[in-house]
């Protein structure tokens, strides 16, 4: 169910806001972008806003973490495939409202959803396809739905509709303000040829790919060929009925189909987002998101029956191959974008009704220069890290959930050395290691009463026979902490996140049931970086690295684990300390000796850090921040003799 935070005004065609006078007050950069073929419907939306009351909406192309601290927020931004989402404002809540903006946002096109729906059954039942790839369904549904539905500007709906939308048409065409507009009647002359033309360029388009891409695009191909051909034939039976839709209800027909038959439904414009991390929905009642920039956002959705927000969550977990039941109502798995995904089923075992949250998925991760500009860490401490990792040294990236474990551990994975052999383990993928000899493991679980199940442990003890360079481990939580530990007394460097706010905590933890590592195997693991999200004075909450803290030794007689903190988060000023210059166990004792340095000269390592501080801070300056080029800037250094 969608609730917008405003009571719209009537469009355009019936009497409300022209489209002339809110065009005339958008930027030139809003103009172009409401000009496009795919986003007129945004204009639309402006015209219905109460504008007197927030004002015309900023437009950014780009969003930044530069707008963080911005008062008041009432902005669009386009998020790709014709949508946009308004930031708007909420004056009574620290929540504003996030609004996805689609086609179909002011489109009443249910009943006519239900037409097409029936003629597409038919169609589909015809065409006797079975593909489970969903890029190859929403080009084979966009086909079909071209040929159900004809575009035609003059339909009626009723006739009051009618008169108001043909003169509102006809005034703004004879003004001309919009650009590359055409009649409808032109529309549909040109229709059923554009239509054409775009099935044989699709072909084409096609076989030209298919050549380069190899067997399996070769088996698309034919696939998707003879599907387009069947679509033709199936409408040559006079049985087969025609829809005919205004443009805008075909957009909006079009749009709707595809984001629920093939997309995740209403989740579908939050998945696109790219500016979104959490996607939650705590049971009955709205879906609220994590922003990167504008942190803790509301949507207009909402599941306001249990029924419904039942019936979702089936459909969610159908369409990522893991159907939820009463029997088994926790799934934990990936979405098809990689986005990990944890459901929730039942009111027996969620008080509020069925609960789901999505961790977004990064196609490129954050680099550890983009997180030396969000304030996670600065040079220096990534300047260690690169010294420790490249040593070999094992490392723990711990703190509370959703404090940016993973994806500070992925960042640091460009200071690997780049001939290693890495094998990772995970219960759900999100590490994206940019190195070629990449081994990536995935645990497997089993519904069913049988041997099928593949657990961390299975694969940690398999990973230790495939002579890995380095072990990285999605998270220790059970048993499979005791083998990691082995796998390091072994001499196998092993990199993890772990649940744990303190040092003393994690060994507490580690120590305990059921990991239950000895206690004189913990100095075995060298480095604990503590990182939370925390409320930074003046710029709200953001993440830090609260701590790098080494480990020492256990002493036996007290049994007691001696660690120092190396460097250390100051609150007040948001600054970091490197509490142990001059007086680091590994960098001195460790690091040093390996680097060739005498050991009454051991002080010249930290001379070594600065330099390392120095060059990240060079390649930052360069504009140099993507995770992969860093990767290669790196390596391109170390080829060079600089390191």
């Amino acid at each position: 169910m969608e609730a917008l935070p405003f009571d719209p005004l009537p469009g355009p065609d019936n009497g409300g806001r022209s489209r002339k006078q809110v065009y005339a007050r958008l930027s030139p950069e809003f103009r172009e972008f409401v000009d496009r073929e795919e986003n007129r419907h945004i204009l639309d939306y402006l015209c219905r806003l109460p504008l007197e009351e927030i004002g015309i909406p900023e437009f950014y192309p780009h969003i930044s973490r530069a707008l963080k601290n911005k008062r008041y927020t009432n902005l669009i931004y386009p998020i790709g495939g014709g949508l946009a989402v308004h930031i708007y404002p909420d004056r009574e809540d620290m929540r504003n409202y996030y609004i996805p903006i689609e086609p179909s946002i002011f489109q009443n096109v249910n009943s006519l959803l239900t037409d097409v729906e029936r003629v597409l059954v038919d169609v589909v039942q015809d065409l006797e396809v079975n593909t489970k790839d969903p890029e190859e369904r929403k080009r084979l549904l966009e086909k079909v739905i071209e040929q159900v539905c004809i575009v035609d500007e003059t339909v009626e709906r009723n006739a009051e509709e009618k008169a108001e939308g043909n003169a509102g048409r006809k005034e703004e065409e004879k003004a001309g303000w919009r650009k590359g507009k055409n009649s409808g009647k032109q529309k549909r002359r040109k229709g059923k040829k554009s239509r054409e033309t775009e099935r044989n360029s699709g072909e084409e388009a096609e076989q030209g790919s298919g050549s380069k891409s190899g067997e399996k695009d070769e088996n698309a191909k034919g696939l998707l060929n003879k599907c387009f051909r069947n679509i033709g034939r199936a409408f040559n039976d006079k049985s087969k009925q025609q829809i005919r839709l205004t443009s805008e209800e075909f957009r909006a027909v079009r749009y709707l189909l595809i984001r629920d038959k093939v997309g995740m439904g209403v989740l579908e414009p939050l998945l696109t987002d790219t500016n979104i991390e959490d996607i939650s929905c705590s049971g009955l009642g709205r879906i609220f998101v994590e922003h990167k920039v504008f942190a803790a956002l509301k949507t207009i959705n909402s599941f306001q029956e249990m029924k419904e927000l039942n019936s979702f969550v089936i459909q969610v977990s159908e369409k990522v191959g893991k159907p939820i039941t009463y029997r088994d109502p926790i799934v934990d798995t990936a979405l098809p974008d990689g986005s990990r995904i944890n459901i929730v089923f039942g009111e027996d075992v969620s008080k509020r009704g069925s609960n789901f949250t999505i961790r977004k998925f990064m196609e490129t991760p954050i680099s550890i220069l983009e997180l030396i500009e969000f304030g996670t860490l600065d040079y220096t401490m990534a300047a260690y890290m690169w010294i420790m990792l490249r040593a070999g040294m094992n490392c723990f990236v711990s703190g509370e959930t959703a404090s940016g474990k993973t994806t500070t551990m992925n960042a640091a994975t460009t200071f690997l050395p780049p001939n290693s052999k890495i094998v990772s383990i995970e219960d759900t993928p999100e590490l994206q290691v940019p190195h070629k000899n990449w081994t990536r493991e995935v645990t497997r679980t089993s519904r069913e009463e049988s041997n099928s199940e593949v657990s961390m442990f299975d694969l940690l003890k398999a990973a230790l026979r495939q002579r890995p360079n380095e072990i990285i481990i999605g998270e220790i939580r059970g048993v499979e902490g005791n083998i990691a530990f082995q796998a390091m007394q072994a001499g196998h460097p092993v990199m993890s996140t772990f649940h744990a706010v303190s040092v003393e905590k994690l060994v507490q933890r580690i120590t305990g049931d059921p990991i239950s590592v000895p206690k004189n195997y913990v100095d075995n693991l060298n480095v604990v970086l503590i990182q939370s999200t925390v409320n930074v004075p003046g710029k709200g909450l953001g993440r830090r690295v609260l701590s790098i803290n080494e480990i020492v030794g256990y002493d036996s007689i007290n049994q007691a684990f001696n660690f120092m903190d190396i460097f250390k988060w100051d609150p007040a000023t948001d600054t970091f300390k490197f509490t142990g210059k001059n007086n680091s166990y590994l960098l001195e004792q460790r690091i040093a000796p390996r680097m060739g340095i005498p050991e009454n000269q051991v002080r010249k390592i930290y001379a070594e850090l600065d330099k390392r501080a120095k060059i990240l801070r060079k390649i930052h300056q360069a504009n140099i921040t993507n995770f992969y080029d860093l990767f290669d800037m790196l390596i391109r250094i170390e080829e060079a003799g600089v390191t």
